[in-house]
């Protein structure tokens, strides 16, 4: 149960507004003790420091080849991202180990650690950390140790600090497991969209058609009267066209970007397998005229060709019809049926495991810079079926597509809300905004504090 202090004072703090009248308003670095020792990841292990605190370090994570030069955690060290544009990054240590020199390592003392984490992860905080930082530009902004030690946080007692993070705890606690609950919901739709798209274009829709062999390994039997073709046997017979985003020397530059105009499109700007129309850079018509190759139409299926999304697709379909085409960037290829391929039917193929696969194994091949290009996609083998079945099945995915976008945006949409809520609820209550009265029901461990803390003598908290 929670509800309003009876007196608040002004803190004279914008962030803050005003914080109840028995708190404390005190700077960071009166709570820590910098750790600032150089150790080996060998001796400690590395450690992730993410949004949802410090972990063993993550795989996919870029890592230094400097394993030698590395700043020492300790069990209980409170661990936060200098980079201060990653907000929330932070947290509490849970053992021993070594975090890059980019993060800053501190020591709680006289504060209950498990509060603090909470209160820089607050929506309040995380802005004013970010105001403290400095910076030639915002992804490149930084808050050292100098500037975070003497932002001003919100101080209660040392019991009051216990009683908000035992609270909160339980209440975080329900709130991620309903988040975890609607994520499994989400993974099961994609699942479930996967499997019959990769159902649907290599076997089919009717489940007692005569079958034959593929001779492709990952595909296995196909329909008797589907093709095995090849990348290359399309082009040659133009049923496909494909072009990569190759400009050149006259790839354009950041300053002739304007606010209306034709969308230059790069891989980040294909999102979901839909194109973010309204976050692309656009160019005047006349300076898109100078490129030699690169440009796209509606109907066409997009490919991101290289780096960390390479393989990620999309199909065009929503295009302003005011617009003549618009241009692709060189990290992107695009794909297009001149006939004879049903263009939506192309673009399953193109995001089934038939083009993945593949793109597997060139990418298994230890090549330190992959590219998907003409000269190592025209021999990818795809199995093609009649141009009518082709119809049928692009229609039905198309339905069933429609149906799970619409379940998918209801879960989204309660996670977002979730998510608010349970920011919203860490930054009320650290902030003093609201006061907690009650909290869980006492375990043998939680009465041991409380004794501790009050003595066995003395009136206890109401619990519930």
């Amino acid at each position: 149960m929670v509800e309003k202090y009876s007196t608040y004072k002004e803190a004279s703090i914008d962030w803050l507004g005003s914080i109840p009248s028995d708190w404390d308003l005190k700077r960071v670095g009166q709570f820590f003790i910098e750790r600032s020792e150089k150790v080996d990841d060998k001796s400690f292990p590395p450690l992730s420091v993410t949004k949802l605190g410090i972990v063993d370090q993550l795989k996919e994570v870029a890592k230094t080849n400097d394993g030698d030069n590395r700043k020492l955690v300790r069990k209980n060290d409170f661990v936060i991202n200098s980079r201060s544009d990653r907000k929330g990054s932070s947290g509490i240590a849970k053992r021993d180990g070594s975090v890059s020199l980019i993060n800053i390592v501190l020591e709680p003392i006289l504060i209950e650690p498990k509060f603090i984490e909470y209160l820089f992860k607050s929506y309040y905080f995380k802005e004013e950390f970010f105001r403290n930082g400095k910076g030639i530009h915002w992804d490149l902004w930084t808050t050292r140790w100098e500037q975070l030690k003497n932002i001003n946080i919100p101080i209660p007692s040392k019991l009051e600090q216990k009683l908000i993070s035992k609270y909160l705890d339980k209440k975080i606690k329900l709130i991620d497991s309903l988040v975890e609950k609607i994520e499994k919901k989400i993974k099961l739709l994609n699942e479930q969209k996967v499997a019959l798209l990769n159902q649907y274009v290599t076997k089919g829709i009717d489940p007692n058609v005569e079958m034959k062999d593929s001779g492709i390994d990952w595909i296995g039997d196909i329909p008797k009267d589907w093709q095995v073709r090849s990348i290359k046997s399309l082009l040659m017979n133009n049923n496909i066209e494909i072009q990569d985003g190759n400009h050149g020397e006259l790839h354009p530059d950041p300053e002739e970007f304007i606010e209306n105009g034709i969308p230059f499109i790069k891989p980040k700007d294909i999102q979901d397998e839909r194109i973010k129309w309204e976050e692309s850079d656009k160019l005047p018509i006349t300076r898109t005229k100078s490129f030699r190759i690169g440009f796209s139409l509606s109907n066409d299926i997009l490919l991101v060709n290289r780096g960390g999304s390479i393989g990620k697709v999309c199909f065009v379909n929503d295009l302003d019809q005011n617009l003549p085409y618009f241009i692709i960037n060189p990290q992107v290829t695009y794909i297009r049926s001149n006939g004879g391929i049903d263009p939506y039917f192309l673009y399953l193929i193109f995001n089934s495991n038939q083009i993945k696969c593949s793109i597997d194994l060139i990418l298994g091949h230890g090549s330190t810079f992959p590219f998907l290009g003409l000269s190592n996609m025209s021999n990818f083998k795809i199995v093609i079926p009649p141009i009518e079945k082709q119809k049928q099945i692009s229609n039905k995915l198309k339905r069933f597509k429609e149906l799970i976008s619409k379940e998918y945006i209801l879960l989204k949409k309660k996670l977002d809300l979730i998510h608010e809520y349970r920011q919203s609820l860490i930054s009320s209550v650290v902030t003093g905004k609201f006061q907690i009265l009650q909290l869980p029901p006492m375990s043998p461990r939680n009465m041991e504090y409380q004794e501790e803390e009050q003595g066995k003598s003395q009136p206890r908290p109401t619990f519930y």
